[in-house]
């Protein structure tokens, strides 16, 4: 099975040595606190080394199991029965069912290649809805891979202060960048106002099975969360956390992110010229980093049946509906970091062929 589904990085671009180095030098430097309980604050050296990594206080900064319990923290604290939540649409399937989950009125908002559509938002503000806060993925967002350009980053701060609601900024791809420019995050535009919760993590950087990820916010936002990870696992995982603290300090941070965008750049280039020779049709937008790309395939294509025939062509796919309380049965999301570039054109091959085959049942 060649599977663009899943995202995470193939094993040929982790750095498996380094963190091989990374362990070692954690047990050997600090082995009572990699291997002891710790506190629910997270790893105290990486704490501090995200505290200053961030610019601001170790007590804005809480390290968590991977970024989603980092978000389940953050939602069982903002998000009440009820109360309307603005997401992006497209949004990542787990965030839909993690508001959801808990009776959020979740309230979509229209993406735009350069981010989430402010005129649309502004003017649902302007009619009156007060949400609690908005999930905004800023880079390479999932599943559309789209990034968020500073003009609506700026204007996003500016309707948060207006109409008094909180920025959850859910940034976990911004270091995979592999073109373009970097951006200033919307917490450093915030300058410490407080309108801005981001979250991030090393799954994507280090490797997904780290499962380190953390939360920077107001120390009395922090705190709240604090307590919840206490009464909810005593404390993340020590061991975890303190390798991925040697490896950053180590360099290997920078080595392997120089490791992942290229192969990533190398992907992508492949896939796009895969899907504009067999499936001329498809309309997609480059990624300039991160995971993702959001494909929209003819009207009357329908990804329920495609995915199928896919799969029984050993190629799979999401289905771009996944993403979305309505709408989509016409997209899909395509993940390239965990394909090898000798696999992509042969997947894109054989989506081809599924597609083919619908068309011909179709007459």
């Amino acid at each position: 099975m060649i599977s663009f589904a899943r995202g995470a990085p193939s094993l040929d671009i982790i750095d498996v040595d380094g963190l091989k180095a990374a362990a070692d030098a954690a047990l050997t430097t600090d082995p009572g606190g990699a291997l002891g309980y710790g506190t629910a604050v997270g790893y105290v050296p990486l704490r501090k080394y995200l505290a200053d990594l961030h610019g601001v206080p170790v007590e804005q900064v809480l390290v968590t199991n991977g970024s989603m319990q980092a978000d389940a923290f953050l939602f069982d604290e903002l998000a009440k029965p009820g109360q309307p939540v603005i997401v992006e649409r497209p949004t990542y399937d787990r965030t839909l069912l993690g508001l959801r989950g808990r009776d959020a009125d979740v309230r979509p908002v229209s993406l735009d290649v350069d981010g989430i559509d402010t005129d649309e938002l502004a003017a649902l503000l302007e009619g009156g809805l007060r949400p609690t806060f908005a999930h905004i993925i800023p880079n390479f967002q999932n599943p559309a891979g789209y990034t968020l350009s500073l003009a609506k980053r700026k204007r996003l701060l500016e309707l948060a202060e207006q109409y008094d609601f909180t920025i959850f900024e859910d940034d976990p791809y911004r270091l995979i960048r592999f073109a373009g420019e970097a951006l200033p995050s919307m917490l450093e535009l915030d300058e410490g106002r407080g309108r801005v919760v981001f979250a991030s993590s090393f799954s994507k950087t280090v490797a997904p099975g780290t499962r380190v990820g953390y939360l920077v916010g107001s120390a009395a936002l922090i705190d709240k969360i604090r307590v919840r990870a206490t009464n909810t696992y005593i404390s993340p995982n020590m061991l975890a956390q303190a390798i991925v603290h040697q490896f950053c300090v180590s360099g290997g941070m920078e080595r392997s992110i120089a490791t992942v965008n290229a192969a990533l750049a190398e992907r992508v280039g492949v896939l796009c010229a895969a899907l504009e020779k067999h499936i001329p049709e498809a309309k997609f937008t480059a990624p300039e980093g991160g995971y993702f790309m959001w494909v929209e395939l003819p009207e009357g294509v329908d990804v329920a049946k495609l995915l199928p025939a896919a799969e029984e062509r050993g190629v799979t796919f999401v289905k771009g509906t996944d993403f979305l309380i309505e709408g989509g049965q016409s997209t899909l999301r395509m993940a390239y970091s965990g394909v090898r570039v000798d696999q992509i054109e042969d997947g894109i091959t054989r989506l081809a062929d599924a597609l083919k085959s619908l068309q011909v049942a179709a007459g």
